[in-house]
């Protein structure tokens, strides 16, 4: 089960290329909605005419060296998590779920067929990845939210900026009870494989409602801030306290100091330690 390319054994129900079609399909809708989210939300036209605007008024910098910390702190070490546990479960997330669809790419496009034979590296991949992406996200859900874990609201509680993560998880858990199912030859791998499709395609069509489309422009955000920042332009940031545990400490106080301590819950209002 852990060797078999659960793709390719449905290859024989399904014309060959359906399953290539839908990742096609798939694709386009995600950077259709990431288009139409970025021009809804004007976050491109924002971020370029902040970008023209501190060009001409600021000190020289190394624009390659500042690319290079964004990608290495802001987006491949998610530098911008101050709690650990949100960090890792971030990572955890994003990486396993990166893994996961690029596995699964190899699998759909380069070995559609049993007549191709994938390797098992490339299934095992995809299974760690689907893992790592579940363990990352159900943490987050159950365990990290701020609004469950810090103001006290049911973890069953859902609202339409969930519907990334939500959906994530729904089609990522399906399509390994799906491919568990199919390597049992169970009867119900059949009704698992299309909910497993319905899943995906809420996650991947409805990018223009969740937050998926933020992976894309959240680091020219990063790389603005940083130019902001270190040319001496950065206009309406808000100070950074994560480097400094004495003023953060001290954040930290004045949060608790002005927030009342009953928020309506009945119960005490616990330390901001989720943000």
């Amino acid at each position: 089960m852990f060797a078999t390319n659960p793709f390719a054994a449905v290859a024989p129900s399904l014309p060959a290329n359906t399953m290539q079609v839908f990742v096609i399909v798939m694709a386009l809708a995600v950077l259709l909605g990431t288009i139409l989210d970025m021009v809804h939300k004007g976050s491109a036209r924002y971020f370029f005419a902040n970008w023209r605007k501190s060009r001409g008024r600021g000190a020289p910098v190394g624009v390659a060296s500042i690319a290079v910390q964004t990608v290495v702190v802001d987006v491949l070490a998610s530098g911008e998590f101050c709690n650990p546990r949100r960090r890792v479960a971030h990572l955890l997330t994003m990486y396993g779920f990166v893994v996961y669809l690029v596995t699964t790419a190899i699998m759909v496009f380069a070995y559609p067929t049993a007549a191709t034979p994938t390797p098992a590296l490339v299934v095992q991949l995809w299974w760690l990845g689907a893992l790592a992406a579940l363990a990352g996200g159900y943490w987050f859900w159950f365990f990290i939210r701020v609004d469950v874990a810090a103001e006290g609201h049911s973890p069953w509680r859902v609202m339409r900026a969930d519907l990334f993560v939500l959906s994530l998880l729904a089609s990522v858990t399906l399509g390994l009870v799906w491919a568990w199912l199919q390597g049992r030859g169970s009867a119900g791998a059949g009704i698992a494989f299309g909910l497993y499709i319905v899943a995906t395609t809420v996650l991947f069509v409805g990018v223009y409602w969740s937050k998926f489309a933020h992976m894309f422009f959240k680091p020219a955000a990063a790389f603005e801030k940083r130019m902001s920042k270190a040319n001496g332009t950065a206009a309406n940031l808000p100070l950074q306290t994560r480097d400094d545990p004495a003023q953060r400490a001290r954040h930290s106080m004045e949060l608790l100091r002005d927030a009342p301590m009953d928020m309506g819950l009945g119960i005490k209002r616990e330390a901001p330690r989720h943000y």
